[in-house]
């Protein structure tokens, strides 16, 4: 009897992450086909729509056209290096989503399918781990290519990342002492009973999301890969499906973290006004997942939407938003939460 409901719970987990992956990787594809519509919207311009109707195509002959390309690897390259660059970027982008809350729970074949691979208790922390492990992924890329051009891109993303992570983590603090857990599933739980943690931390979810648009190198944080100083930056001698992997890691970085904002600050899949208890464990778990995916639209949608109307800052712009501003903030509202909650607690 062990051994059966062992395997099956194996099973279950496994599909899961081919579930969650393949749909990690359909949304990233068509990202990219809504962020060039949002551009051209706000450009006054149509935007793709020759391939299939409405243009809903055009990510599929996108991606055959990356297949199709030519492999160029250059000759001066540490070659085991410059192919594990792309693919330790896209592995770590995929790797985030494995403790994400998508839902409560489905009843299937008498079973209680959790909808999260894994409900670990320092799931914040596992997150922070993979996502600091990203730009690994950028800086092998950036080295192994011999450019100095991917080197400078290299550089900008790491110093880049990691004083942004501090002010990320930073915010998150206080948050942790609100919420008195690190589980992204407890977070959730608390906020279906409660309010949002968006109510009692605003400035906290403020400078979390600065620090989501720089962690994802977009704009106005893309200086790693300005075309107008660096030429393609990091990844500018990747080509084809290579090229891809450091595209798709972008957009899948874009996706994970709009669900990641999503569970921390406005209730993950709680769906405002309405009683899951009065619900089927079915109905409920799809009307979560569909609620987690209404905000995490709303989020892709800011992403894009300040690409297109905020210029790039500039280097030493982007170090003093960092250390000066930002890293200050993130402190004065620890302190502030810690004050009110022992104001509270006595």
């Amino acid at each position: 009897m062990f051994l059966s409901i062992d395997t099956a719970l194996i099973i279950e987990k496994l599909i899961l992450i081919v579930v969650v992956v393949s749909i990690s990787l359909v949304v990233a594809m068509y990202t990219t086909f809504a962020e060039r519509k949002v551009a051209a919207v706000i450009q006054d311009r149509r935007g793709p729509n020759r391939a299939g109707p409405f243009g809903l195509l055009q990510p599929l002959a996108d991606g055959l056209k990356l297949f199709f390309k030519e492999e160029i690897i250059p000759n001066f390259s540490s070659k085991f290096l410059f192919i594990l660059g792309p693919a330790l970027a896209m592995l770590t982008a995929v790797m985030t989503s494995a403790v994400i809350p998508w839902g409560d729970k489905l009843h299937l074949f008498g079973r209680d399918i959790s909808l999260q691979i894994a409900d670990v208790n320092i799931g914040i922390l596992y997150v922070f781990g993979v996502v600091s492990l990203g730009v690994y992924g950028i800086m092998i890329g950036a080295w192994a290519s011999n450019n100095k051009y991917s080197l400078l891109g290299g550089l900008r993303a790491a110093s880049q990342i990691i004083s942004y992570e501090l002010a990320m983590g930073i915010s998150l603090i206080s948050l942790l002492m609100v919420t008195g857990s690190l589980s992204l599933k407890e977070m959730v739980v608390q906020q279906q009973t409660g309010l949002w943690n968006i109510i009692y931390q605003p400035l906290g979810f403020l400078i979390f999301l600065i620090c989501s648009f720089a962690e994802c190198n977009r704009t106005p944080f893309d200086l790693p890969e300005a075309e107008n100083e660096l030429i393609g930056g990091y990844h500018t001698e990747y080509s084809s499906m290579k090229l891809g992997f450091y595209l798709f890691s972008e957009y899948i970085n874009m996706f994970v973290s709009s669900v990641i904002m999503a569970t921390l600050f406005f209730g993950g899949y709680d769906m405002p006004f309405v009683n899951e208890a009065n619900l089927s464990t079915n109905v409920a778990a799809i009307v979560g997942v569909v609620a987690l995916m209404m905000k995490v639209v709303f989020f892709l949608f800011l992403f894009m939407w300040v690409r297109w109307t905020i210029p790039r800052f500039r280097y030493d712009q982007l170090m003093h938003l960092g250390w000066r501003i930002l890293i200050p903030l993130a402190l004065f509202n620890m302190l502030v939460t810690g004050a009110v909650i022992l104001f509270l607690d006595r």
